[in-house]
C-alpha cells in the first residue's frame, strides 16, 4: 500500500455513480432477465474504463473499479456463492429512521430505498464461479494501465456485512455461517492481492449493524457479535499481509437523523483489532465529524495508516478545500502525515441506479479533495 512519502495521497471509498447503461444490465442480470452476456461484459469493461479515467482526471491517487459490476456492496456475492436465493422477506429498518416514519416514507417515496432482491441463504455457501471476480479484477488492472493511476484498490463485502444483513436460514447459529463466509470470501480477499490489487473490505455491520440488527439489544451483545465478526475478517485474511489491506467502518450511507448510531468511543478497539493496516471512516458527516479527538485519544498501533472521511458523501455541497486541508491537518497531528491518506466518507453510489449526490458533483467532490490535499501537503511539508 502506498503512502504518504512526499504528499498527502487521496482516494475514495469504492462505489461511483453508474451509467444508465450499467444499471440497466445490472437490474436485468439480478432480476433473472434475459440479457446478453458478451454486451453485459462489454458495457461493464467500458464502464470501468471510463470511471477510471474520471478518478484520475479528478485528481484521486487510488482509484478503484466503481463497482461497475455490483448492483450493491454486499448483495453480489450471491451471484458468485451457492446457498443465496432471493425472495421478498422484511427489510430490517434503521432505528432512527422509525423515529421519524414521516421522514422514513419520504425517502421512500423518492426512491431512496432499496430496489434489488435481497438475498437469503436457504443452502450451504460454496463457491459457484469466480469468473465474475476474474472479469472485475481484469477490468481494473486495464484500466489503471489505460488512465495512468498511482494505486487501485478493490472492494469486497466483510463475512460480517453479509452475515448481519442477508438472513440466514440454513446454518443452526451466527458462528457457523459467519465461518462458512469466511472460507469463501478467503478465496476472494487473496485473489484480488495477488493479482497487485489493494483488498478493501466494507465493514458496515461493525457500526451501522448497531441500529439495524442489533437495534433491539445492549450495547454489550451488540460489541461481542462485532468482535466476532472482526475474527471471521482476520481469519478470512490470514493469507493476506496487513499492507494490502484496508477497512472501510459505516455508520450508513443516507441522510437521515443518525441519532442513534454506535458511538466510535464503544468500537474503536474492535476496528483497530482488525488486521487491515489502513482503516476508512466517516469524518466529515455532521454526526461524526466531532470523533476525531476520540482517535487522537485512541491507542493506535504504530503500523496503522487513517483514511479520514473528509467529504460528506449524502450533500451536494461541494467542501471547501480548505476545509478538506483543515481535516487532513487535524488527523496528521494524531498520527502523523505519513500515516494520513484523505478519503470521503461513504461511496457515492452505494446502490446501482440510485445515490443522493449528482454524479457531476460527484466528481466536483473528488476534485477539492484533490486540492485540499495539495494544500494540505504544502503545509505540512514546508
Amino acid at each position: 500500500m502506498q503512502t504518504s512519502t512526499d504528499r498527502i495521497l487521496t482516494t475514495h471509498v469504492g462505489s461511483m455513480p453508474r451509467p444508465q447503461v450499467v444499471v440497466d444490465q445490472l437490474f436485468a442480470q439480478d432480476r433473472g432477465q434475459a440479457y446478453d452476456q458478451a454486451e453485459f461484459d462489454r458495457v461493464m469493461r467500458q464502464g470501468v474504463r471510463e470511471v477510471a479515467a474520471k478518478q484520475v482526471a479528478a485528481g484521486v491517487d487510488v482509484i478503484s473499479d466503481g463497482e461497475m459490476s455490483k448492483i450493491s456492496y454486499a448483495t453480489y456475492i450471491r451471484h458468485r456463492f451457492t446457498g443465496f436465493e432471493i425472495d421478498e422477506v422484511p427489510r430490517a429498518t434503521p432505528k432512527d429512521l422509525d423515529d421519524f416514519p414521516a421522514y422514513k416514507q419520504r425517502l421512500a417515496d423518492a426512491g431512496g430505498t432499496p430496489k434489488y432482491h435481497r438475498p437469503v441463504l436457504r443452502e450451504a455457501i460454496a463457491i459457484k464461479d469466480l469468473s465474475p471476480l476474474e472479469k472485475d479484477i481484469a477490468n481494473l488492472l486495464a484500466a489503471k494501465t489505460a488512465a495512468g493511476a498511482r494505486e487501485a484498490f478493490m472492494n469486497s463485502a466483510s463475512p460480517g456485512v453479509i452475515a448481519v444483513f442477508q438472513p440466514n436460514e440454513y446454518y443452526p447459529d451466527d458462528e457457523q455461517f459467519l465461518a462458512a463466509l469466511a472460507e469463501v470470501m478467503k478465496v476472494e480477499y487473496e485473489k484480488i492481492t495477488q493479482a497487485g490489487l489493494i483488498l478493501q473490505v466494507d465493514c458496515p455491520d461493525l457500526a451501522m449493524g448497531r441500529h439495524i440488527r442489533f437495534r433491539d439489544v445492549d450495547t454489550a451483545t451488540f460489541k461481542k457479535a462485532a468482535q466476532a465478526q472482526v475474527e471471521a475478517l482476520n481469519y478470512a485474511l490470514e493469507n493476506v499481509p496487513a499492507d494490502r489491506a484496508r477497512m472501510h467502518l459505516c455508520w450508513g450511507n443516507y441522510e437521515g437523523p443518525h441519532h442513534h448510531d454506535v458511538d466510535l468511543r464503544e468500537i474503536i478497539d474492535i476496528v483497530l483489532s482488525a488486521k487491515p493496516q489502513a482503516v476508512q471512516f466517516e469524518g466529515a458527516n455532521p454526526r461524526h465529524q466531532h470523533e476525531w479527538q476520540i482517535w487522537a485519544e485512541a491507542d493506535i498501533p504504530d503500523d496503522k495508516i487513517l483514511i479520514p472521511g473528509t467529504l460528506d458523501t449524502t450533500t451536494n455541497f461541494v467542501e471547501h478545500p480548505e476545509l478538506v486541508a483543515q481535516r487532513i491537518e487535524r488527523f496528521s497531528g494524531i498520527v502523523g502525515k505519513e500515516r494520513v491518506i484523505a478519503g470521503t466518507d461513504c461511496g457515492f453510489g452505494t446502490f446501482a441506479g440510485f445515490g443522493t449526490v449528482h454524479p457531476d458533483i460527484a466528481y466536483a467532490k473528488l476534485q477539492s479533495l484533490a486540492e485540499g490535499a495539495r494544500i494540505a501537503s504544502a503545509r505540512l511539508w514546508n
